[in-house]
């Protein structure tokens, strides 16, 4: 299975969250999923918010086009992303 799915505009992203790290940056593929190191602990929402804003400002989208659909209390995530093509996916694990 791929970590990522893109289905008309809508991109389906599998996520691993790694939260209280040192910066927040890609790691790269683990498994099925796409590995990020949050700076953020997974207190109060502070890490998926961080999580929606990190992956918006690589992407070039904004925030409200991102919806964490699985995994909200977990380290492995299922991501909803509308008006992404492929050639943006790609720039995440470049």
């Amino acid at each position: 299975m791929s970590w990522y799915k893109i289905d008309k505009d809508k991109l389906t992203l599998n996520i691993y969250v790694v939260p209280r790290s040192s910066k927040t940056e890609i790691i790269g593929i683990y498994a099925d999923s796409l590995k990020i190191k949050l700076k953020a602990p997974p207190v109060d929402n502070a890490a998926n918010e961080e999580l929606i804003k990190f992956i918006a400002n690589n992407l070039v989208i904004s925030k409200s086009s991102i919806e964490i659909v699985k995994g909200h209390n977990q380290k492995r995530k299922v991501i909803s992303v509308i008006g992404v093509n492929e050639e943006k996916v790609k720039r995440l694990i470049s």
